[in-house]
């Protein structure tokens, strides 16, 4: 099974594909979509909604995961938030890819074992999961951290779930 899972940020939304075989777990991309400060939401959301797109269509993943939505202390930051997470399940969901959400920390428990783990005890663990020794950027390795808690418990909440024909 492979599912894609989608940390979403405005600047720097993470994400990683990543396949399940066994009892194993390979990373079969991951990275960040940059965006630069100059650029205008709307120019944000298109980027992110063409970028996640084209790896969906790299890839054809199973299912999307997505970082549940928390409670921000700044209402605008959250806004921005919301409309880059919306863009993530709205391309997810055109492409007809059901999308899932897990709380972040049901995530950190699921990869850690505490569900209050820094972002480091994250990004090693993930790393661990996968092989891979070298860091991995923080908003990649949460977006490989929501796709493997999703590929260990598929019990997420449904945001989207693709329709029976």
């Amino acid at each position: 099974m492979i599912v894609l899972g989608i940390d979403t940020s405005l600047r720097s939304t993470g994400y990683a594909v990543v396949e399940k075989k066994g009892n194993s777990f390979v990373a079969l991309e991951y990275g960040n979509i940059k965006n630069k400060q100059s650029l205008m939401l709307s120019e944000c959301l298109v980027r992110i909604r063409a970028q996640i797109g084209d790896v969906i269509d790299k890839y054809s993943p199973h299912a999307v995961a997505v970082e549940g939505a928390f409670f921000a202390k700044n209402a605008k930051t959250a806004m921005i938030l919301g409309h880059a997470r919306g863009t993530a399940i709205e391309v997810s969901s055109t492409k007809g890819l059901s999308v899932y959400e897990y709380a972040p920390r049901k995530v950190k428990l699921a990869v850690t074992g505490v569900g209050t783990a820094q972002k480091s005890q994250v990004q090693a663990m993930v790393g661990r999961f996968v092989g891979i020794t070298d860091p991995i950027q923080e908003d990649a390795a949460d977006a490989m951290a929501i796709a493997i808690c999703h590929l260990n418990n598929s019990s997420g909440v449904a945001v989207f779930k693709t329709p029976q024909i």
